[in-house]
């Protein structure tokens, strides 16, 4: 109750039951702070796995089309890097995109660049990848997928064998050559 000039206990106690003291925020906070610690990193790790998953499942998808546009069109159909999307490259890596295209000359698929900080890279310099009229590859191939600077843990290595089988595994060795 109010008296003039003066503050009961009762007032007092209810003034203070909404808030939060000094203390109380601090460790709010500070469990916050660790619980971000913690969390941002792991995060950070996932979005790099999914990205370089989706580069590696974009290349695999377009050596698979490839394979089976040979097998429906009864031709040679080529995968091959490509910085212009229209021919083939002489020259870089798989990073700055690539195309499929039969022997006619016919466009089949085109790939942009990949991001920025990512590396795409074949083992034996960048050759293009050809499948025959009955879908068997002329050569094998082994692509790896990674990001550039800084070499991060994880890794995706896309193997194509001369079957024309192909598939993508996780790897953490960090080399990105």
């Amino acid at each position: 109750m109010f008296v003039k000039g003066r503050f009961s206990l009762q007032d007092c106690r209810k003034s203070r039951e909404g808030g939060f003291s000094l203390v109380e925020l601090m460790v709010t906070v500070t469990v916050l702070a660790l619980l971000m610690g913690i969390g941002v990193p792991t995060f950070r790790d996932v979005s790099l796995g999914s990205r370089l998953s989706a580069t590696a499942n974009d290349l695999l998808a377009s050596i698979q089309l490839a394979r089976s546009e040979a097998i429906k069109r009864n031709l040679t159909v080529t995968v091959c890097a490509s910085s212009d999307g229209a021919t083939c490259a002489a020259g870089g890596g798989w990073e700055q995109g690539w195309i499929v295209v039969d022997s006619g000359a016919t466009l089949i698929q085109r790939q942009s660049a990949q991001p920025a900080g990512y590396r795409m890279s074949q083992a034996g310099g960048v050759d293009p990848l050809r499948f025959e009229a009955i879908g068997i590859g002329s050569t094998a191939a082994t692509v790896t997928v990674c990001r550039d600077d800084p070499p991060g843990s994880q890794e995706r290595v896309l193997s194509v064998s001369a079957a024309g089988t192909a598939r993508v595994t996780t790897t953490t060795t960090g080399t990105c050559f």
